[in-house]
């Protein structure tokens, strides 16, 4: 014999439905915290941030910037680094094709820059030197005997303030600092904002500025390591590189611009047609000894000096992912360097050891040694002036 099912009247299923309501009503806020803590799904852009450890005694953020693509770049404010950035192949695969870390640690025990804001000036200054008002300044020898990146501890070893910003069409962390006075030999307090932003055209985009309380130079960039086959997966020659630039500046022993602006043409420095990395990185091409490949600032193709809008520098497909990578920048040079001296001391967050030309780097940039050059690109920064460049990476699949 079945119980019977008990009935319930009119006014109490009202009476349970308002309470109901009421306590739908009260649980909004938690569940809106919630929702804002969770990691966005794909198709989802946001943001998420989680603690990372701790760098110098301050606390490291780790950051990840997701769009309505699924695309995600992972961003950590010790050094401004970019940790990972997955999209897709052409059938939909998703990995990360920038090189680096899946942890804090690995950063600090020393890498080649990946993935980093380089500066106060990035690239190399010849003998630590330059003069400004007549007054010469110098700066740690990091490179031999020259200056790199801004020196022993440069904008990539310290902890940036982060903030998370919306805007240009996506989702982003604004990074902060004030390099004091003279740290690393480099006049001026310098306050520096760059900002990282995500947007649903898969596109990184980079906002640097700076302004300056005394002279000072300055010259930043952003040191990915790039591999489209995905990280770890070894060599870089395949990929197809184009690069908008008739001229480089070549180097000496010691890669030390010599002051001159060379034409590519009838050179294996030549990618204004598309070329593979390997293709000619072996002749015996002068250039190509000393750097042990390409570690060569291009000359972008601009329609005078003065010209600093934002366009087109470079183009990177990978053949079998269909993954391309295309840069654009406001910048009057670009660096191409093809990881020449990984050393599969690296083992990046794949497990992978990364060898020689494993990965290789498109920094966006005013010449290496501009303050010693009277005919290169200025980088001086007067107080009162300021300091902006804008870099995009866009990736998508052909």
């Amino acid at each position: 014999m079945s119980t019977p099912r008990p009935r319930f009247g009119r006014r109490p299923r009202v009476a349970f439905v308002t309470t109901l309501i009421v306590a739908l009503f009260a649980a909004l806020p938690a569940l809106r915290a919630t929702a804002q803590d969770a990691t966005p799904m794909a198709g989802e852009a946001g943001i998420t941030s989680e603690a990372w450890g701790e760098a110098d005694g301050e606390q490291v953020s780790l950051y990840t910037l997701s769009n309505a693509n699924g695309m995600e770049v992972k961003i950590t404010n010790y050094g401004g680094i970019i940790t990972s950035v997955v999209v897709p192949d052409r059938d939909g695969n998703m990995e990360s094709v920038a090189l680096g870390f899946d942890n804090l640690d690995d950063y600090l025990e020393g890498h080649p820059y990946f993935g980093n804001i380089t500066g106060r000036y990035a690239n190399r200054i010849a003998r630590g030197t330059f003069r400004i008002d007549d007054k010469n300044y110098h700066l740690p020898l990091n490179n031999g005997e020259n200056s790199l990146h801004g020196g022993e501890k440069g904008f990539d070893k310290v902890v940036w303030a982060a903030e998370e910003v919306n805007g240009n069409g996506g989702v982003g962390v604004k990074l902060s600092r004030v390099s004091p006075d003279m740290e690393e030999g480099y006049p001026g307090n310098l306050t520096v904002d760059v900002t990282y932003t995500l947007t649903d055209n898969n596109e990184i985009r980079i906002d640097y500025h700076a302004t300056t309380d005394k002279p000072t130079i300055v010259n930043l960039t952003n040191h990915t390591y790039w591999n489209l086959a995905g990280e770890g997966s070894g060599t870089i020659e395949h990929h197809m590189l184009t690069l908008k630039a008739g001229n480089y500046t070549p180097v000496d022993a010691t890669l030390i611009p010599t002051g001159e602006i060379a034409p590519v043409a009838g050179t294996p420095m030549d990618f204004t047609t598309q070329h593979a990395i390997g293709e000619r990185i072996r002749d015996d091409f002068e250039q190509l000894v000393i750097g042990h490949g390409y570690d060569h600032n291009y000359v972008l193709d601009r329609s005078s000096p003065d010209d600093n809008s934002l366009i087109v520098a470079a183009t990177v497909e990978e053949p079998e992912s269909g993954r391309t990578l295309t840069i654009s920048t406001t910048e009057p040079g670009i660096q191409f360097y093809s990881g020449n001296f990984l050393d599969a001391t690296e083992i990046g967050a794949s497990g992978k050891m990364y060898r020689q030309g494993d990965g290789f780097a498109l920094e966006t940039q005013h010449f290496p040694d501009s303050p010693n050059q009277p005919d290169f690109h200025s980088t001086l920064l007067e107080p009162g002036d300021e300091f902006n460049s804008t870099t995009i990476y866009a990736l998508s699949v052909s």
